[in-house]
């Protein structure tokens, strides 16, 4: 047995099942060993979900950036977002601190690498980091419990097991909602009809990450 074996376990009990369904039993007995077997590898489950985390994280870092530094911030924002898409459950583990793990201190680094020509202090550059990795982590979260909430029926609605769009097309007349009633027409609120045509994530991932490239371009050009 080896950590390395322990950690992959455990990623995908998660991936299949959720970050609540890890548990040191589970893994050990995916593996076939007890589980005080497993302590002498890991400490404790809080140890092993530190590891889970770091481990989805080993993005795949260009040896060199592009000339364009917004095209090299999209694209750190793109892996952020598919590590969060292809482990949905690393949305359920809280911040406990600043980054500290190897491969979280590398997209940190290289996220620093791509900023490092801008006119930007040290504090500046890392909110810019943190500010792409939220709008991932918020993002993701959001479509995953609306992707559940679809899938299952749940909604905020009094009516269990009607969908979003048959409640929004009953609910939100022109004479009520003039304003909104027009957006749910075209099928831009429910995400029953959110629009990945040409968007690796979707309309409002993409939209959104633009916007606060946009910010940040400005916000540069008035330095120089």
């Amino acid at each position: 047995m080896s950590l390395k074996q322990i950690v992959d376990s455990a990623i995908a009990i998660a991936d299949k099942d959720g970050l609540s369904a890890v548990s040191m039993n589970k893994v050990a007995a995916a593996l076939g060993f007890t589980t005080m077997a497993l302590y002498r590898y890991v400490p404790s489950k809080e140890d092993l979900v530190l590891l889970m985390q770091d481990a989805v994280f080993d993005i795949s870092i260009p040896e060199e950036d592009s000339a364009q530094w917004r095209e090299n911030m999209c694209a750190f924002a793109l892996d952020i977002m598919r590590c969060f898409q292809d482990h949905p459950w690393l949305c359920d583990i809280p911040a406990s601190g600043i980054p500290i793990t190897p491969n979280n201190l590398r997209i940190v680094d290289w996220a620093l690498r791509i900023m490092s020509d801008l006119p930007l202090d040290h504090r500046e550059k890392i909110s810019i980091v943190v500010m792409l990795t939220s709008h991932a982590r918020v993002h993701r979260f959001f479509q995953r419990d609306m992707d559940r909430a679809v899938q299952t029926g749940v909604h905020s609605g009094p009516v269990p097991g009607v969908s979003y769009k048959a409640a929004l097309d009953h609910l939100v007349t022109s004479e009520r909602f003039p304003y909104l009633s027009p957006v749910v027409l075209a099928g831009a609120y429910s995400p029953e009809n959110d629009d990945k045509d040409g968007h690796a994530y979707g309309f409002e991932f993409d939209f959104g990450l633009a916007r606060i490239l946009d910010g940040i371009e400005h916000y540069v050009n008035s330095k120089l």
